[in-house]
Formats: C-alpha cells, structure tokens, sequence
C-alpha cells in the first residue's frame, strides 16, 4: 500500500481508502466486517462512511469492527443529510452537528472522529455558524480534521476565507464525484485544490461499476446497482457506456483489468489523496488494490484524457437532467 498527505494536514492515508455505503444493505453485517478486516490487512486505512449510509447501519458496523482496534483506520464521516421529519433534521447548523456528532461517536464506538466531513453545501446556514460549530469540534479533540463533500470551489474558498479571518480550523480535503466519465471538477475545483493544498477524495470513481467492465453488453449482473436500483439507469448513457468497453480493450494491451487502470487513473491525477471505492465482498478488496501499484505511461495516460475529455463539460454523472442552453 502507499500512502499520502491528506491535502495540507499531517495526516497520511491509504491511496485506496474502502467505501462503505452498501454496508448493512447491499451486504449484511457479518459480510461487511469480514470486508472491512481484509481491507485493513491489505493496508487500507481510509474508511469513509456517513451518518445517513444504510439508515446508521453502516457507521454501527464499522464500530463494532474495529471496537479494540480503532488505532488501525482513519475513520471519515459526514454529517448535513435529511435524518428525520423535523425541521432542524439536517444541514450544517450548530444544532444539527452537535446533536449528530454525538450520535456518530456512538455509532464508531470512539471518542473521536479523524475526519468529519459536512456532507452538501447548507445554502440556509451561514458558513460562519457552520465553521465555528466544526472548530469546536476540533479543539475539544471530538473531530481531528475537517473537510467537505459537494462543495463547489466558491463555496470553498469562501470557508477557508472565513476560517483564516475567525482563526477558526479549515477545511483539509474536498470529496466529489470524480472519475474517467465524470471530470467536471478539473474545470474549477481541482485547480482550485491544488492552488490551496486541500486534498481531493473521489467518490464514484468506477461509475457504479460502468468502469469495471461489467456492463459490458448491456450485461446486467444481479446484484449490481443496476440491477437493484432502476434509477440508476438514467446515468447509463451511451457515451459513458462507451468509455467503458473501450477501456476494457485498453487493458488487453496493458495486461490489467478495468477497475485497476481507472482507479490508477485517478491516483495519478493532482491533488487526489485517497480514491474511495466500496466493496461487498474481499475479492473486491483484492481487485481494486491492483490499482495502488500501477504505473500509468506517459502515453496511455494522454489516451485516456483523449478519450474522455468531453465528460469534463459534459454533466456530471450524478445529474439525471440536461445542460440548460
């Protein structure tokens, strides 16, 4: 395994960190321990989760698992999404982020979170509130570090402005939908990071498996995600399902596979720390950690940008809607 700064802390993660969404869903509780145990055995120290994963069963696993061996991950999770009926149930106000840190350190089993992460930008809260309550967390030692997740670069600087100007803890890391078919962060976010120093954590880095070859086609294996969730097929489209059979035949030549080449893929691109990718048994532990020692040429690097370079204005791999012209 390797391993890099997160963004301008001191703190080194794994270059594939393991994430956990299907945790207590797609795989139930005895499978995603066994996930989690052979992941840090193959070096992986990033696991990332959030409050909402699995309605808390995925942060109650991750607890258990690792309860008498906390000091072996770097333990990420989010806080900002719906988690109730109430009106103060979500987004980045000092009450949410109190009431749901507590509840997170409950669910971990720990006194302490590496990495808290607000989980969507809060157009209703001020960045000024939403700072202050996240550097409390910090200097009472209940969070170490702070990042965002679905930030624009805007929004960004706009908290690190804040934080330098209140001497309040900044923000270390960004985490976006990133990936072969999904580039729009390189027009704005990513030089913005670099220009920064905050760290850039991919998640969606294999599309939803459009990237592994597996929907190659239009084979749909069960227990995909498009298998189990139709609206997952509305980011099906022709182009991205394109990309992904051509980088299949990519690998013929390389002699990997086509999850290995695109999580290398954006290993080797500025700014990145860690790339989260889930997994629901070990064998995918295994498979995408092929990734962490493949050296990318010179010239198969400028193929893959050649091949996907309209995904860097086209939307993102999130959006179901169109461009408006």
């Amino acid at each position: 395994m390797r391993y890099r700064q997160l963004g301008n802390s001191g703190l080194k993660v794994s270059v594939l960190g393991l994430g956990t969404n299907a945790f207590g869903g797609r795989a139930d509780k005895a499978t995603s321990i066994r996930v989690l145990h052979h992941a840090v055995d193959a070096g992986i120290t990033f696991i990332d989760t959030a409050n909402i994963y699995t309605n808390t069963k995925s942060e109650e696993i991750i607890g258990e698992a690792f309860e008498g061996r906390r000091t072996d991950v770097i333990l990420a999770t989010k806080v900002g999404m719906k988690t109730g009926d109430g009106p103060n149930d979500s987004g980045s106000s000092r009450h949410h982020i109190m009431e749901q840190v507590e509840a997170s350190l409950r669910r971990l089993r720990t006194d302490y979170i590496d990495l808290y992460q607000i989980h969507a930008f809060d157009p209703a809260t001020p960045l000024e509130e939403t700072l202050h309550a996240l550097d409390h967390l910090v200097t009472s030692g209940k969070v170490r570090y702070i990042g965002a997740s679905n930030y624009a670069a805007w929004q960004l600087m706009k908290s690190l402005s804040i934080s330098e100007r209140y001497g309040l803890a900044k923000f270390v890391s960004v985490q976006p939908g990133y990936s072969l078919v999904d580039r729009g962060i390189e027009r704005e976010l990513v030089p913005f990071c670099l220009d920064q120093n905050i760290g850039i954590i991919p998640y969606f880095p294999l599309a939803g498996g459009i990237l592994t070859g597996k929907y190659a086609g239009g084979n749909k294996p069960q227990g995909s995600l498009w298998d189990l969730n139709p609206n997952f097929e509305k980011r099906m489209d022709p182009a991205r399902m394109e990309v992904g059979e051509r980088v299949v035949q990519i690998t013929s030549d390389l002699g990997t596979t086509a999850t290995a080449l695109s999580l290398a893929w954006l290993m080797h691109q500025p700014a990145v720390s860690t790339v989260i990718s889930g997994a629901t048994r070990e064998s995918q532990i295994d498979a995408n950690a092929q990734a962490v020692h493949l050296a990318l040429s010179t010239e198969t690097l400028d193929l893959l940008d050649e091949l996907t370079e309209q995904f860097i204005y086209a939307p993102g791999f999130g959006s179901t809607g169109r461009r408006k012209k």
